[in-house]
């Protein structure tokens, strides 16, 4: 089953509950680098931007879209990209209902399949005769993701064309996509990349082959892309958002074939432990405004 939502991230001290065995901390508190206070990655949302974020039409994508479309000033325009058409409107009445001045744009796409031509033209569209460079910041959050088949393990994944359909949403279509937005908005002044990502980059977890092998794929070509960039005006940060109540993680509590992972989810959620989408997206919003990382650094909620 493919989830078009935020992930899950980190499992933090996931314990099995009947034999106490510690599993590997799910948090990148241990990996990231803080920055000094006189870095420059502080982003500031209060002028005109050009937004563009993928899996818009519900849980995280959703919040994000929202939370960070309401700080913009007038005369930005936000384009959400999701395959529900209607979860894609509900965001967009959501945003309007708490920024009014800003334009809002929806595209129901399968990325799974999107060409650069088609990803080029909803770029186009979205601007209308605008030129790029009227914005002040030009911003892209690739939210949109799938936790894979979970009912197998690793040594069962024979399938070449299920890998391509996998790695064609999670890995390739984001990489074009990103490309296509920096080529499109080279001449604004501040542009920044965010990549959705999880502590499954960095640490095997049984029954989410698809996940752990995408993600790592996708966070080291943003990672690259931060090394190369460094002084092109472009900021990356690789946001881990934390185990977030989403469909995702109610997949992985209803279907993994790990009992640890379905387990832990299920305490949780028993103990309302589990994040919200509001909470995660406040604490990446005072990451983002506040500059707590450098370029390209993997941050993860719990590191604030």
């Amino acid at each position: 089953m493919y989830v078009c939502v935020s992930l899950l991230a980190s499992f933090d001290r996931l314990i099995h509950p009947t034999t106490h065995k510690a599993l590997p901390i799910m948090s990148s508190a241990t990996t990231t680098t803080t920055p000094t206070p006189a870095t420059t990655t502080a982003v500031n949302l209060e002028q005109v931007a050009y937004f563009l974020v993928t899996g818009a039409s519900r849980g995280i994508g959703a919040k994000m879209a929202i939370e960070t479309a309401r700080k913009f000033k007038p005369g930005s325009v936000v384009v959400l990209l999701a395959r529900s058409a209607s979860g894609l409107e509900s965001t967009r009445a959501e945003i309007l209902a708490v920024n009014p001045h800003v334009t809002v744009v929806t595209s129901s796409v399968d990325l799974a399949t999107a060409s650069k031509e088609l990803l080029n033209e909803i770029l186009e569209k979205s601007l209308g005769k605008q030129p790029t460079d009227r914005f002040g910041l030009a911003c892209v959050i690739h939210n949109v993701g799938t936790v894979g088949n979970i009912e197998r393990k690793a040594i069962d994944m024979d399938d070449r064309a299920e890998w391509e359909q996998y790695f064609g949403m999670n890995v390739f279509t984001v990489a074009v996509l990103n490309s296509c937005f920096l080529r499109k908005f080279q001449s604004v002044p501040v542009k920044l990349v965010v990549n959705i990502t999880s502590k499954a980059c960095l640490v095997p977890f049984q029954s989410m082959t698809y996940y752990c092998a995408g993600k790592a794929a996708r966070e080291l070509y943003f990672r690259v892309l931060a090394e190369e960039e460094a002084t092109a005006g472009i900021t990356v940060l690789n946001y881990s958002p934390g185990p977030v109540d989403t469909e995702m993680t109610v997949e992985l509590q209803a279907n993994s074939n790990a009992s640890d992972i379905r387990d832990y989810f299920k305490n949780l959620r028993d103990t309302t432990t589990i994040l919200t989408t509001d909470q995660t997206t406040a604490k990446f919003l005072h990451i983002l405004q506040n500059g707590l990382f450098k370029s390209g650094d993997h941050v993860d909620y719990y590191d604030h």
